[in-house]
């Protein structure tokens, strides 16, 4: 299903760029899918004083096993639709580590 669709993530020097879908205040924290051409991260933080934004770059930092110094927010700070920096990982690594059924 997600084989061949690197849309959501782009290769840029020394990393990637990804193109996040946030609802915040869900039950849980957790990768759902893909939503016009952005990865759908729910995460349980409410969209307030920026604590959504803290939430997901926490949780994909631990999804990718890096430290969270790099993941930056680089687009969409009040915007449910966000752009994501990722150093020292590629497009095909942070695909694999999103959804790793797919990347088999």
């Amino acid at each position: 299903m997600i084989e061949g669709t690197f849309n959501f993530v782009e290769d840029v020097a020394d990393g990637c760029t990804l193109a996040v879908r946030v609802h915040p205040g869900a039950k849980k924290n957790d990768v759902a899918g893909l939503h016009a051409g952005a990865v759908k991260i729910s995460l349980t933080e409410p969209p307030v004083d920026g604590r959504a934004n803290e939430a997901l770059i926490e949780f994909v930092a631990g999804l990718l096993r890096i430290p969270r110094a790099r993941v930056s927010l680089i687009g969409g700070m009040t915007s449910r639709m966000k752009t994501l920096r990722i150093t020292g990982k590629s497009a095909a690594e942070v695909q694999a580590a999103l959804f790793p059924v797919a990347s088999c």
